[in-house]
């Protein structure tokens, strides 16, 4: 899926960029690989057997008074599998009874995540369309007191909503010898340590509500917030960011991969109270995403656990207070490459 939605921005910028510009961004885009650093096998057939969970959050924070409200949903852990050639990449998943059978603690879920993460080998695209009803609260403890956590351990809300949209592009300077595909496509296998400094920019909306105040009522601190009761919120945020990336490969096959990015930009924030009144306000923008692996990698065979995050901090109306929004997907893989006579069609590959 996320290599169709490449090619079929590739085909709008065809239509409509002159000759001479088409070509030198298709040559830009491509990579000669450092083989002593980098093995290609975009050629190969990769086939994979994936267990994934996808998740978003939602977290409400005072800093004077020292308290959080983490709203989390409940998402399944799927199985499935999936097929890469050369840019196209095809995954199926599946949320099997067996698997999450004592998920329903957390309550009842229903959401559409077409969270896509785009690995070329200059560019890493990240894209976030989420829309997830029904939450739970994750510390009630902190929240309710002991006595109430103890009657009730994962208080519901079945009617908080929220939709994400996002888009993340970032340049990775060493192209040569750093593979983010690697452990993220396994269509790659990266043969000696190695790694880049990142650069990019980022935008990002979000909205939350609920049917009554996303605060409850009967928190243990009534000075939360100030005391002040919302029940929707909504962000617009764009920041700029900067990172590194590095893969360390011991004993040739064995690897270990992660990168830190963090942003700073401007966001624009609303708040609507249950008295009517809206509020926002202009600050900050914090941000972050991690990418981690851990795993083996080889010619024809990956075995590897593999993990993104991203995290947008958003400052308030009321003084001394923030939001915060997350979303990513934690995976695990088992690779075996196939490798072809010849190529299933004559095409360049971009």
């Amino acid at each position: 899926m996320n290599k169709r939605i490449l090619l079929l921005l590739i085909i709008v910028c065809s239509c409509t960029a002159p000759v001479a510009a088409q070509s030198k961004l298709m040559k830009w885009l491509k990579t000669e690989n450092d083989t002593t650093y980098i093995e290609d096998h975009t050629e190969d057939i990769t086939f994979r057997l994936y267990g994934s969970k996808k998740y978003t959050k939602y977290d409400i924070a005072d800093t004077k008074q020292k308290r959080h409200i983490l709203y989390r949903p409940n998402t399944p852990f799927n199985l499935g599998f999936g097929v890469n050639y050369r840019f196209i990449g095809v995954n199926l998943g599946f949320n099997l009874p067996f698997v999450n059978q004592h998920n329903d603690k957390y309550g009842k879920t229903t959401y559409l995540d077409l969270q896509t993460h785009i690995y070329l080998r200059k560019l890493v695209v990240d894209f976030y369309g989420q829309s997830y009803k029904g939450y739970y609260i994750a510390n009630p403890k902190a929240v309710f007191g002991n006595d109430y956590a103890a009657l009730n351990p994962y208080p519901m809300r079945p009617d908080i909503e929220n939709l994400n949209l996002g888009l993340n592009v970032q340049y990775i300077f060493n192209d040569k010898k750093f593979s983010y595909r690697a452990p993220n496509l396994q269509n790659e296998y990266q043969k000696k340590s190695a790694g880049s400094f990142i650069v990019g920019a980022e935008i990002f909306f979000a909205k939350i509500e609920g049917d009554s105040s996303l605060v409850p009522a009967n928190i243990i601190d009534t000075t939360f917030l100030r005391d002040e009761h919302y029940y929707r919120s909504g962000i617009a945020s764009i920041a700029a960011n900067f990172g590194y990336a590095y893969t360390y490969v011991f004993k040739k096959h064995f690897f270990v991969s992660l990168s830190f990015t963090g942003g700073l930009g401007a966001n624009q924030t609303r708040l609507f109270f249950e008295n009517g009144h809206v509020s926002h306000n202009v600050g900050l923008q914090f941000s972050n995403t991690i990418r981690g692996s851990i795993g083996y990698n080889s010619s024809r065979y990956f075995a590897g656990i593999h993990y993104v995050g991203m995290t947008t901090r958003s400052k308030m109306p009321i003084p001394g207070t923030y939001q915060t929004f997350g979303t990513g997907n934690f995976r695990v893989s088992l690779v075996r490459r196939f490798a072809l006579k010849k190529p299933l069609w004559k095409t360049k590959e971009i």
